[in-house]
């Protein structure tokens, strides 16, 4: 029964897969971006601010890696969605 609340509201058990993946969670400006790729990161470090319906979100690690790609920019625009940083 757990199982089919979880995925019903959008989680699923496999999701520490999906923890390398950085996505957009609400459309926004880049303001900044904090790490550039090949740099280690711990869990709660400040990966990028996303400035979003009038307030910035600073956007943090999941878990402790490093960063293996950096597909936002400052300036930038993204969708929901959106994949903004990889990590490994």
């Amino acid at each position: 029964q757990i199982n089919v609340l979880t995925k019903k509201i959008g989680f699923s058990t496999g999701a520490t897969k999906k923890m390398n993946d950085i996505k957009a969670p609400m459309p926004g400006l880049i303001l900044s971006v904090n790490v550039k790729e090949g740099q280690k990161v711990n869990e709660g470090d400040t990966l990028l601010i996303l400035e979003a319906m009038k307030m910035e979100n600073a956007i943090s690690a999941p878990k402790d890696g490093s960063i293996k790609l950096v597909n936002a920019k400052k300036g930038s625009t993204v969708e929901k969605g959106e994949l903004m940083i990889e990590m490994e």
